[in-house]
């Protein structure tokens, strides 16, 4: 399974309080996420305003894309969203 993250910026989702990105399993664009508490939790996002959780994403690209690099493996070509708990067992 080939992926690839292509160089776009993050959407912010404020009613789901996620920050969506593409990945392009095999040539096909699927779509991640990951959500402001992770962002919080994990990555030094001050809140989960828009500006916040966009700046700790910057930060931190290559770990969340090799987080969902990793989810997606386990999941095939669907959408994955990446959650505080996910970091949690990986870092545990």
């Amino acid at each position: 399974m080939q992926i690839q993250f292509p160089d776009e910026a993050p959407q912010y989702r404020g009613p789901d309080l996620v920050l969506t990105f593409p990945a392009l399993v095999d040539g096909r664009r699927i779509n991640c996420s990951i959500t402001a508490e992770a962002l919080e939790d994990h990555f030094g996002a001050q809140s989960s305003r828009e500006d916040d959780v966009l700046r700790a994403f910057e930060c931190h690209r290559h770990k969340i894309h090799h987080a969902a690099c990793r989810l997606l493996y386990e999941v095939g070509m669907k959408p994955v969203i990446l959650h505080s708990g996910y970091f949690r067992f990986c870092e545990g």
